[in-house]
């Protein structure tokens, strides 16, 4: 059977780890390389719930996209729930592997699954990254457009369609019967990356976690440029009087709901991937519970 550094090999070949951010750190987080993986789950975060779900389903390997240690630790007793997880995940030789910010930027990763869902034509990534050895654009977020424009609550609709369910839904900011094509998507919390947006022209942000005042501030600027250029006064985007409003229309969608929607394409990838590289074929499944920590919402 393929061993775990086979299985890792395989992954960090996919999404490899010189994509991630710098203050990140994906990869394998627990794990003995000499174990065999027979059995792969996919899950967005490694909550106590997932990781017993998976032992208990004799998992050999848990690939999630959020980190268990996503700051510096210096302890993993069992004082502590991640402390327990590892203890639990090394008792039953299931290992934990991690494609974060690595996977956000990868081929067939995090964004992309998104902007495909969504029907994006002509993707570029928002943030490029520069690999030469790389057969397909990579890097943060993507780019495209609808093949025809359509109502900013129509593609909001099918947007909250693709997302796996949860507690909160979909939220949305702008005029809802305007039509949008060109959109910008990037998974993940993205009002830090408001200014690169804007300078890109789209019609509409698909993101998540955005907060009040940055979302706020956004949505009111691009309605005043809009009242200003209707009066002939060229406000944003170089003055340019029939362009349209630098600030887009904004989906805020949930967080752990949209980074999981690569495990679409991963489950077919990193099987297939593992097979070529070692002549083995393992199981892989997509565990698709919610694991945000919102349990009711009350409107």
């Amino acid at each position: 059977m393929a061993t775990l550094q086979q299985a890792v090999q395989v992954l960090e070949t996919l999404y490899p780890l010189r994509y991630a951010e710098s203050w990140d750190h994906p990869g394998l987080i627990v794990g003995d390389l000499e174990d065999e993986v027979r059995s792969i789950v996919f899950a967005a975060d490694p909550t106590m719930t997932v990781i017993d779900e998976a032992i208990a389903s004799g998992a050999d390997l848990i690939v999630c996209h959020h980190p268990l240690f996503f700051r510096a630790v210096h302890e993993v007793s069992t004082q502590g729930f991640r402390g327990q997880i590892v203890s639990k995940l090394y008792r039953n030789h299931c290992a934990l592997w991690v494609g974060h910010t690595n996977a956000d930027a990868s081929y067939r990763g995090v964004a992309q699954a998104a902007a495909d869902a969504f029907g994006l034509l002509d993707q570029r990534p928002l943030i490029p990254i520069d690999d030469p050895t790389a057969e397909h654009a990579v890097g943060e977020g993507r780019v495209g457009h609808l093949a025809e424009p359509m109502a900013l609550e129509d593609f909001a609709a099918l947007v909250a369609r693709e997302l796996p369910a949860t507690r909160y839904g979909v939220q949305v900011s702008g005029p809802l019967n305007m039509p949008v094509q060109r959109i910008a998507v990037l998974p993940g919390s993205g009002d830090s990356m408001f200014g690169d947006v804007n300078a890109l022209g789209v019609d509409v942000y698909v993101t998540s976690d955005l907060r009040h005042h940055p979302a706020t501030d956004e949505m009111q600027q691009a309605l005043y440029e809009a009242k200003m250029r209707e009066h002939g006064v060229p406000l944003g985007n170089g003055g340019a009087l029939d362009s349209p409003a630098v600030s887009p229309c904004l989906i805020n969608t949930p967080h752990s709901a949209i980074e999981s929607m690569w495990f679409r394409y991963a489950l077919e990838d990193v099987p297939a991937a593992i097979e070529q590289a070692t002549g083995d074929k393992v199981v892989a499944r997509w565990n698709d519970m919610r694991t945000d920590p919102w349990d009711l919402v009350i409107n």
